[in-house]
Order: structure tokens, then C-alpha cells, then sequence
């Protein structure tokens, strides 16, 4: 059913999957239409870096919160928690860019999934032109005039996530989000998420599957020089099944930027590091230690040893995927008259 730009399914239990369009979504697309603009024929799907930290390098801005040592998770007592009744929810998104010469295309799917007896999804489709040219930008204000259009995209992009999530998670719910907590120019705004969120009494953990970090290597000094990365000292370091001691990091510049993180290793494979804000720490002290069997479970439950991620966060990916091959946006470009560039049409 489609009404009032949303796409929705109902399921017997009355719980609702949606598949929202932002507002301005077809008013960006006939804005380009009026000034021809030329972009390649193709998409491509792209990883977004949101976690540059420009983490200090003597390491003082970190903290032990535990005995240095390898703690043993337990995935029976991570499933009876599951089995309680809490509520469990992910986000995640997929987004694809288009490059043209009068600007930069972007069109993001923003993937929630809630579970309750199945995966509920709520998916938001946003799609943003950014331009240097200001006579471009002033012939419409769906026409985004920027001098950095990544650093604009990724402004839109996280007011989008925090507005997406605000309205559509139920209170009191764990929410694991795909990402870091702290990323350069977005950690203002990621702060302002999690503590809208703690006031819907939700618990807000952050996911990073890939990061060259060495915070950790540059604090310890009997590992300074020895690992390439944190990520290759806890592989090193962990069994299956084991997690570090919790670490509290401080940036020296802001110091507002604070979170609480360890690394986690669920197989023989490399390790994510999972990470809140203190802030959650201090609200949800007993709830947040026990969520850590919780994920453990999570993992194994997902049962994907190329790809060792929660489950509910696999599940939104999956989604955010699904979601942006339901809009065929090289067709919606053609019948615009879109023209690829030379270089493009050569490759495609």
C-alpha cells in the first residue's frame, strides 16, 4: 500500500514494514531535468569513511576501565537474554553515488530493521545533488550549491539517519548501529543522536568492522611497533569467543568526544570493535555489560564465517541493498535526457 510517499506492508501481528521516500526525493530529480545535467549512465556503490579520528599519538587520552586481560563471553546466556523480553533493533545503510559534470548524485537507502517475532523493516530512500556552481544551485533549491560536496553529503546524510531513527524506533529498545561513534566532522551530531536516544530510554552501540586504529598500540608500550593495527594486535591477542578490557578514550581537542569501546573477536577471522558513548555507559551500566554476551550470541547466530557481523545489522544491509534496486535510477536518468560523460561510456 502507497500513501502519502510511503510504501507499506502490513503483517498479521499488525506491526508494519515501511519504505519511505524523503519529501524532496522527485523534486531533486525534476530539478536536474530543467538544466540537462550530464551524469554517467552508471551507479556505483560506495563505502562512506566516517571514521577519521585524528586520534592522538601519545596515547594519554585512554583509560583501562577493566584489568588488562581476555575476558570469555557466553553465547547460552547471550541467547536467554535475546529470549527475555527485550526489544532488539539495527540500522544500517547502502548508498550509491553518481559523478557527472555539473555535479555529485547521491542516493542513500537508510535500513532499520525491528525484531519482534520476525524483521520489521522501515526503510527511508533520500536521494541529493550537490554542485560548485552557483548559477546551477540558484535556478532551484532542491539544487545543492556546496564547495565540498562529500563533507555536505555526509551532513544531510547523518541529520537524515538522526530524524529516521528518532521517529520510527519504539522506546526502550537496544539498538546496534553500523559505524562509529566518534567520526571526524560527524561526531557533534552522532553525540545529539545518542543522547536523543537515551531519552526514549533506548541503548544506542556502535559497530566497526574495519579500521586501521592504533590507539591502542601507541597507549600500551610493550606493544608500541610490535602491530600494525588495534585490529591486528585483538586478533593476535583473542580466542573465539573473548573479548578485551574496556577502554575509555578522550580526544584531547574536544573533549565532549568520549566513548567506551573493546574489540571482539566471535571466529578465527578479524575483530570489531564495539563502541558507546559514556553517557550510555552511565545510564545503562548493568544492561550495557550484559548486551556483550547478547552480540557474542548475535554473531554466531548470523552463521556467516566470511562475514562474522551481528545478525540484525546483516539483516538491515540486506535491506538498505534490497531497498535501491527497487529504484532504477539509471532508467530515471536516461528519460531525462541524461548524456554519460566520454570516459564513462568508454568503461560501461
Amino acid at each position: 500500500m502507497i500513501k502519502n510517499g510511503e510504501m507499506e506492508t502490513q503483517k498479521n501481528d499488525n506491526s508494519y514494514s515501511k519504505l519511505l521516500f524523503h519529501p524532496n526525493f522527485l523534486k531533486t530529480i525534476g530539478a536536474i531535468n530543467d538544466f540537462n545535467v550530464t551524469l554517467p549512465s552508471y551507479e556505483s556503490n560506495i563505502y562512506v569513511d566516517f571514521s577519521l579520528l585524528g586520534y592522538p599519538p601519545n596515547g594519554k587520552a585512554l583509560l583501562n576501565l577493566e584489568q588488562s586481560q581476555r575476558y570469555v563471553l557466553n553465547a547460552r546466556k547471550g541467547q536467554n537474554i535475546y529470549k527475555s523480553e527485550i526489544l532488539v533493533s539495527a540500522y544500517d545503510e547502502s548508498i550509491q553515488k553518481f559523478a557527472g559534470l555539473e555535479g555529485i548524485a547521491y542516493l542513500t537507502s537508510h535500513s532499520l530493521v525491528i525484531m519482534k517475532d520476525d524483521y520489521v523493516p522501515l526503510n527511508l530512500v533520500t536521494f541529493y545533488f550537490y554542485t560548485r556552481s552557483k548559477s546551477l544551485a540558484e535556478k532551484s533549491e532542491y539544487i545543492k550549491y556546496s564547495e565540498d560536496p562529500e563533507l555536505s553529503f555526509k551532513s544531510d546524510y547523518i541529520n537524515d539517519r538522526h530524524s529516521f531513527l528518532i521517529d520510527n524506533i519504539p522506546e526502550k529498545t537496544v539498538l546496534f548501529v553500523d559505524g562509529p561513534l566518534i567520526g571526524s566532522q560527524m561526531s557533534s551530531k552522532t553525540r545529539e543522536l545518542n543522547d536523543n536516544l537515551l531519552k526514549k530510554n533506548i541503548i544506542p552501540l556502535f559497530f566497526v568492522k574495519n579500521s586501521t586504529s592504533n590507539l591502542v598500540t601507541n597507549y600500551m608500550t610493550e606493544l608500541k611497533g610490535k602491530y600494525n593495527s588495534d585490529m591486528h594486535w585483538s586478533y593476535r591477542l583473542l580466542q573465539p569467543g573473548e573479548r578485551t578490557c574496556l577502554f575509555k578514550y578522550t580526544d584531547q581537542t574536544v573533549y565532549e568526544n568520549a566513548k567506551i569501546f573493546f574489540y571482539l573477536k566471535s571466529m578465527k577471522l578479524s575483530p570489531q570493535r564495539i563502541e558507546f558513548d559514556i553517557s550510555t555507559y552511565l545510564q545503562f551500566p548493568n544492561e550495557t555489560s550484559n548486551l556483550f554476551d547478547l552480540i557474542y550470541y548475535m554473531i554466531l547466530a548470523q552463521g556467516d564465517p566470511k562475514n562474522p557481523q551481528i545478525r540484525p545489522i546483516a539483516v538491515a544491509e540486506k535491506f538498505a541493498r534490497a531497498t535501491l534496486k527497487l529504484i532504477d535510477l539509471n532508467k530515471i536518468m536516461r528519460s531525462i535526457g541524461i548524456v554519460p560523460t566520454m570516459n564513462e561510456t568508454r568503461f560501461n
